[in-house]
């Protein structure tokens, strides 16, 4: 029993820290070639229920599709170099996915 306690501890701490990475994307992005990549990020939020650990759905939806279609893959880009730097700027330790 206290395993399982822990392991919802564990994904709740998961759950936290991806929609507290998900918050700091949309706040630094920056912009690419004049054009603001934040209204494009926070139209990702329709896909949140898709990347969560432990999500129920695994097939994301047309709206989310189409939303990830509308950023400019220069925008993906550079926030996905933004957001792997900001474990070492916070001096926590540097995720490694797998």
């Amino acid at each position: 029993m206290a395993s399982s306690s822990s392991s919802s501890k564990s994904s709740l701490a998961m759950i936290m820290k991806v929609a507290a990475l998900a918050v700091a994307l949309v706040l630094v992005a920056t912009e690419v070639d004049g054009q603001s990549c934040n209204r494009h990020l926070s139209g990702l939020n329709v896909c949140g229920e898709f990347v969560v650990p432990g999500a129920d759905k695994t097939n994301p939806s047309a709206e989310c599709c189409s939303a990830l279609e509308a950023v400019p893959s220069e925008c993906l880009c550079n926030t996905m170099r933004i957001a792997s730097r900001l474990p070492t700027r916070c001096s926590i330790p540097t995720l490694s996915c797998s």
